[in-house]
């Protein structure tokens, strides 16, 4: 058992899973490492970021208006490298600023997967939202391929349904040991491709709460 502002919470329970007729699934929308950290890598390109930022901040603001919980989940390496924007000691690991966001819960995770997440009480994102009774997720954030694709299989596999918006996920061009560079159009087609009906359906930012 686990105590969870001041509430006792069953660690074994789940919420309701795939296939249960046609109950309403209440959602949370996932925020996974919209953080300054990323401009501070030298892979960073930002000619994606207004169009992905106001997708995110239109998902925000709808499920503010249906008092949907959000999650806000910041990634953070254990190091106190002050050169590494990913570290505390950087002071990047914070919102990036043109996003206007006041969410339910904080949680910063040191690994790929959002689900490992931690609030500062030590409440992994996974009971949390057992704990709000949540079902099922909405997938957003930093990188498209990286964390969000590991979130979306790792919650997937705990039984949570997904909808994985992809485009309010962001990431950046890539290049294969033989070369051969990946456009960001490629790496998103690549990432819907694996995930669509089979752990996530892969939904656009107008048909995410749909």
């Amino acid at each position: 058992m686990k105590k969870l502002s001041g509430t006792i919470f069953d660690g074994d329970s789940r919420p309701e899973g795939r296939g249960t007729g046609t109950v309403p699934r209440k959602q949370a929308l996932i925020v996974i490492d919209v953080q300054e950290s990323f401009r501070h890598r030298p892979y960073w390109q930002g000619d994606e970021l207004p169009a992905f930022l106001r997708n995110v901040q239109a998902l925000v603001d709808h499920a503010v208006a249906r008092r949907i919980p959000i999650a806000q989940v910041f990634h953070q390496e254990l190091s106190d490298d002050a050169s590494d924007p990913f570290s505390n000691s950087s002071g990047f690991v914070r919102p990036m600023k043109e996003l206007l966001l006041r969410a339910d819960a904080v949680f910063h995770k040191h690994v790929h997967s959002a689900m490992f997440g931690k609030t500062a009480d030590g409440v992994t994102l996974e009971d949390w939202l057992r704990h709000q009774g949540v079902a099922e997720l909405l997938v957003t954030g930093i990188r498209t391929e990286q964390c969000c694709e590991t979130t979306t299989r790792h919650a997937s596999d705990l039984g949570f349904r997904v909808r994985y918006v992809t485009d309010a996920t962001l990431t950046f061009p890539m290049r294969t040991r033989s070369g051969r560079k990946f456009s960001t159009a490629e790496i998103r087609e690549r990432t819907e491709l694996v995930l669509d009906g089979r752990f996530a359906s892969v939904v656009s930012t107008a048909e995410a709460f749909a």
